[in-house]
């Protein structure tokens, strides 16, 4: 008796894969949820419009060309060039610790211009803090992913035949470079 195989013969979407989006969909879902809540907070008055500082337009240009680095190490390893792969992600790596770090000399300069993180008198600062702070924690997770496939790309895991984790890792990690490009300019036009 023949077997039918015509359903496992197609490629199958990994399991890691399906997950991974349907976490950057409750991201976007919290996001899209507190930014609503901000234009909607904002709209009741009582609010305090603030400058955003320079240094978190510094921090998104760090964070862009830390996505131009994860491409060009999925591009490596696409082509078996280990030495590349590890050189970018670990520059892929140091670049999101500097937007880690310039994250909090933007909140260290919000709080030295009177921009608080629990001010009674207004909800503004409030926002800011929750909105860059709750980013900055799926970041966390992103650097994570990021030291777990350095690691695994300096025991050379990866090969153009097998580097799931990167691209797995690549595709959260260009979502959060989206997704702070996308909360930095809101913040910028609604104050």
């Amino acid at each position: 008796m023949a077997v039918d195989n015509q359903f496992t013969e197609k490629p199958k979407i990994p399991t890691a894969r399906i997950l991974l989006w349907l976490g950057i969909a409750s991201i976007v879902m919290l996001f899209a949820g507190l930014t609503s809540g901000y234009i909607v907070r904002q709209a009741e008055g009582n609010w305090k419009f603030f400058e955003i500082p320079p240094v978190f337009y510094v921090s998104s240009a760090i964070i862009l060309l830390s996505s131009v680095t994860m491409h060009l190490a999925v591009r490596a390893i696409k082509k078996d060039q280990l030495q590349d792969l590890k050189r970018f992600l670990i520059i892929t790596l140091a670049l999101g610790l500097a937007f880690v770090f310039t994250q909090f000399l933007g909140w260290n300069e919000l709080v030295r211009n009177g921009v608080y993180f629990a001010d009674r008198s207004t909800p503004s600062g409030s926002f800011f803090f929750v909105i860059s702070g709750l980013h900055l924690a799926h970041i966390a997770f992103g650097l994570l992913g990021l030291i777990i496939t350095s690691a695994k790309s300096i025991r050379e895991r990866y090969h153009s035949g097998d580097y799931l984790g990167i691209s797995l890792c690549a595709t959260y990690w260009h979502f959060l470079d989206g997704l702070w490009i996308y909360l930095f300019v809101f913040l910028a036009i609604f104050r």
